[in-house]
């Protein structure tokens, strides 16, 4: 679980990471990343009304939260990191897997994965 001191919660945190930080995106999740200065990351989740209505903005909120906790171990620290959830999320074909494979690969792209781990637990 991705404890609440491990979350970003204000707007203006998000708005300082999304303004200043680094932005890589897929079809499903945009994610950008911003150094702050600490020993861990701090992570922060948006899921809009595009996504649909509660119930699956919920399901995709939990999918990001699962999948960054079983990424978390591989990640470098000293980040910290907005997951935006796109609009292409309200296909209820969407699963987990493909969520999750994307989470990973722009992890990747952002440089927060650690060179040593080429396999990780994306979620597979």
């Amino acid at each position: 679980m991705i404890t609440r001191r491990l979350r970003l919660r204000r707007a203006s945190e998000f708005e300082q990471v999304r303004r200043r930080g680094r932005t890589v995106s897929s079809r499903l999740v945009l994610v950008s990343v911003m150094p702050n200065g600490l020993a861990q990351n701090r992570y922060g989740f948006a899921v809009g009304r595009r996504v649909g209505k509660a119930v699956r903005r919920n399901r995709v909120k939990r999918w990001l939260r699962e999948a960054v906790r079983r990424m978390h171990p591989y990640l470098q620290q000293g980040y910290d990191v907005v997951f935006v959830a796109r609009g292409a999320l309200a296909d209820e074909s969407v699963t987990y897997h493909e969520v999750a494979a994307a989470v990973q690969s722009l992890l990747r792209q952002a440089g927060l994965w650690e060179e040593g781990d080429q396999e990780g637990n994306g979620g597979s």
